[in-house]
Parts: C-alpha cells; structure tokens; sequence
C-alpha cells in the first residue's frame, strides 16, 4: 500500500536550513566510531537497533549483468522514532556507502562493525516519521555460507536467513520490525527479475528493464528475495483464484512442470490444516545453485535445482520438503518470531506438517518419525540446547542455528501437546495461533498461554518441561519411549 508521509515539521525544516549549507563537511568529517548496537536478541546481540520502527522499505537495484561485480544501490527506509534521537544506526556490511540523507538532508555517516551509523544534521525527535536514502553498493562476492546473495549459474537470489539481509541493504536486520517492501530491479533487458509480493510496473528501456514489485503485507528483512537470471515465470491459480507464480530456468521449464504443478493442491491441503493462506501469492523459484538448504522466502520460496534432480530422493521426499516450505508462509513469515530464540515455533511448525503431509499423501508414519526423534531428543539437546532455549550460532558460521533440535526436535514437542490436549484442541490451536498473529510478531509464551487458554487448564509445567529442560520428559501415551545417551546421536544419521 502507498505509505502517506507527514511533511517535516516546520521547526525540523528550519533548523535543517540553517545546517544544510554546513552538512557537506558534516558528512566527511572524521567522526569516533560509536559502538554498532542491537536489540538485546540473546542469539545475536548486535541485531537490529533501538530508537525506531521501520514502515516500509523501498529497494533500488541495479544488475550489470555479470554476478560477480557490485549492483548498483538506493535503499530508501520510512521510519517512526520511538526515541528522540541524535544518531540512528542501520545494520549494513558488505557495500561501500556513497551518500546517506535523512529527510532530504546530507547526513554524516561512519561504520562500527556491521552497523552504519547516521547522524543526521537535525536530531530527531520521538514520534518523528523520517526517510533515511542511502545510495550504496551492494556485493554479490564473498563466502557462500554468510548469506546475503546467492550466486546462481544464470545470474542471483537472496538467502538472507537469519542475520544476512544487511550484507544486502541497510535495514532494521531482525524480524521483530517487519515492514512493507517495494523492489526497483532493473537488468539486462534479455534477463528476467522476480520479487516478492506482487508486479507494480515494468519499464523497457532498451539495453535494460526495470522490474517493479510491491508486498500487500508486512515483510522480516530476513525473508527478502530478488531472482535475476535467464527465467521463465510459470503461472496458475490456487485456491480461490490465488495467483501462484513459479521461477525457473528457461531451460527447465518443461523438466520442472511436473513438480510445479503440485503447489496448488499443497496448498489446498495446508489450508484445510490452518485456514487461508495469509499472501497475496505463492510461487517455487528454483534456483541453478547449490545452496544444501531450501528457503521459504515470503511468497516465493527458494529451492535448490538438485532437489528436483537428483534421482536419489524419493517423490515423497521432495514432496514433503515442498510443504516444510509452504508451511513456513504461515509459520515464520506471516507470524514472525519475536526473538531468535523463538525460532522452534517456525522450523517445528514447518517439519510437523512437512511429516504430517508424508504421512497422509505418502503413508510415511509420523509415530514412527516421532518415536525416532525421541530417541535422538537428549543428545540434540545436549549438543544444541533445548528447543525454546538454544545456544548461539558458532561465531562465523551463523546457520549452525538450524540444528536438529529446532527441527524434528520441535516437531517432537508439538507431538506431545497433542497427545497431551487431544486432536480436536491441538487443531483449534493451531488455527488460531495464525489467526491472531497474522502478519505479525509472536514468542514462545504467547504460544504456550494460547494453549493453555484452549485446552482449558494450566500447561506452565508440560511446556517448562519439554522446551527447556536438559532431558527429553516422558511422552504422553507413550512410556515406553527411550532417549538413547548423547554420544550415541552424535554418531547418527540425522533425521530429513
């Protein structure tokens, strides 16, 4: 939706007309670098930033067409101050700044860590709506395993979670301030750009076009996605005349039919799960690049081409991980974790219905998956964590978060609420928990007091139990289940 801002207040504009002339200077000037800033997230400390809330973010993109060369950046951020403010900080890494202004205004800039650090010429009262551009770059090269873009072999993608949209674009970094995003790409004309949300313009230039797309809901920086390549854009409907979209390969168009033509009906049988789906639309972008992981990007989720290839993995397999994905449109994209902590309410959400969704279409038998993660459940506590409490990610490998405990450890756990409440209440749950917090940001315990508030009694120690305590507790209606010791699931296999 178009965002209406208030002009800048006249006593704001004033001062700004006094200072303007000296802001060229302010800017170049050799400032101490003030230490980066975060929003206490236990997980990542550094993480976002006080002192606002970001309403929509507007990304100028341009790709010279090779991908291993800096795009051309503007990333321009409407805000609302929460605090009066001297200076604000932006979580950014991994692009060189050229400009920074607030309110049309030059600002000085510096950068301490992975925060850019904006003083703007006025400070800024709280309750002030403010625009901060920067005109920057954004780098492609690096690591692989930082996140950030992902180079595929016909051009990029994004995988930004959990911490990487800044090696991108300046942003509030953390999914606790979601906002609305509009995406300016603009390529070689003989390529195709693809966005989340919905098309809102396309404009031929010749050599180059620019491709435009708007988000009707509130969006994490961590779920952000931009395609460039040599694609084709696949459409048909789904439920309710749902426009689905997939992205693909030219070359793959007709080798990936038979899979893209399922999202449909998943999403059918997710909506008969937990009610509608929350987006505008839904699409598979599938992606020459081997990323060993998939990514459920919001309304466009991303997904590595040897998914779809290798002949090793099972239809069911494939199929089961299409729904992980899809299931995270409403668990993790259209309500947010809070926190990083939070996290198991996400990849539990998507693995039960991913193993929920096997066992029915497939006869894969979700008490047999269970009873396995159960006896694997101590040792990945003791490696990880238990699975609303984790331990941080190794320093420089950020997605050692994603362990199997936030899994099938946390599917476990959602096993145990149903035997514990019953079917019919865990259903109920279910439905409402993405129906209050729809396109929002939810934790741990509004989980547990929404459950507790449906099956009608107190569940403070059932939850204590199974999502902070060192040991796995008995499972409901099975006694006879085992945790094998830790040093034994070190050695296995893991699960998925």
């Amino acid at each position: 939706m178009p965002l209406v801002r208030n002009p800048l207040p006249r006593a704001r504009w004033l001062r700004a007309a006094v200072l303007v002339a000296a802001s060229t200077g302010l800017v170049a000037a050799a400032l101490p670098a003030p230490p980066p800033l975060g929003i206490g997230d236990p997980l990542f400390p550094h993480l976002g930033n006080p002192g606002y809330d970001v309403l929509a973010y507007d990304l100028d993109l341009t790709y010279p067409g090779v991908n291993t060369k800096p795009l051309a950046a503007v990333t321009r951020i409407d805000a609302l101050a929460t605090a009066d403010l001297e200076r604000l900080n932006l979580d950014f890494t991994h692009g060189t700044v050229s400009a920074v202004t607030v309110d049309d205004i030059p600002a000085a800039y510096t950068g301490s860590g992975e925060d850019l650090v904006v003083t703007p010429a006025v400070p800024i009262d709280a309750g002030e709506q403010i625009e901060i551009t920067v005109t920057h770059t954004s780098d492609p090269t690096g690591p692989a395993d930082t996140g950030g873009w992902v180079r595929t072999g016909d051009g990029l993608a994004m995988a930004n979670q959990a911490d990487a949209a800044h090696r991108v674009f300046p942003s509030n970094d953390h999914p606790a301030d979601k906002a609305y995003f509009t995406f300016r790409i603009t390529a070689p004309s003989a390529l195709t750009a693809v966005a989340n949300g919905l098309p809102a313009g396309r404009v031929d230039h010749g050599a180059t076009t620019t491709w435009t797309y708007r988000t009707r809901h509130p969006m994490a920086t961590e779920l952000a996605q931009v395609s460039i390549g040599s694609s084709t854009v696949v459409h048909r409907a789904g439920p309710r005349g749902l426009p689905v979209r997939d992205v693909v390969r030219t070359a793959d168009r007709e080798l990936m039919e038979p899979w893209l033509r399922k999202t449909p009906g998943q999403l059918e049988w997710m909506e008969r799960q937990v009610g509608p789906y929350p987006f505008e639309t839904y699409g598979v972008l599938v992606a020459d690049a081997d990323t060993g992981f998939e990514l459920e990007t919001q309304t466009l989720s991303l997904f590595e081409r040897g998914l779809f290839t290798e002949p090793g993995y099972p239809e069911w397999y494939v199929d089961s991980i299409m729904v992980h994905e899809l299931a995270h449109q409403w668990f993790g994209d259209s309500v947010s974790p809070r926190t990083w902590s939070d996290l198991w309410l996400n990849e539990g959400h998507a693995s039960w219905y991913e193993a929920l969704y096997a066992e029915e279409k497939a006869g894969k038998s979700m008490e047999r998956r269970m009873k396995a993660a159960y006896a694997a459940s101590d040792g990945w506590r003791a490696d990880g964590g238990p699975p609303a409490a984790p331990e941080p990610p190794s320093p420089g490998h950020k997605i050692s978060l994603f362990r199997p405990v936030v899994y099938d450890g946390s599917a476990l756990v959602l096993y145990a609420l149903r035997q514990e409440i019953g079917t019919e209440a865990f259903g109920r749950l279910e439905r409402r928990w993405v129906a209050d917090h729809r396109d929002s940001t939810a934790t741990t315990a509004d989980f547990t007091a929404l459950a507790g508030e449906i099956a009608g009694r107190d569940l403070t120690a059932f939850f204590r139990d199974w999502l902070y305590a060192a040991k796995t507790p008995p499972m409901p209606g099975h006694p006879d289940w085992r945790s094998r010791p830790a040093e034994a699931v070190r050695t296995a296999v893991k699960p998925g």
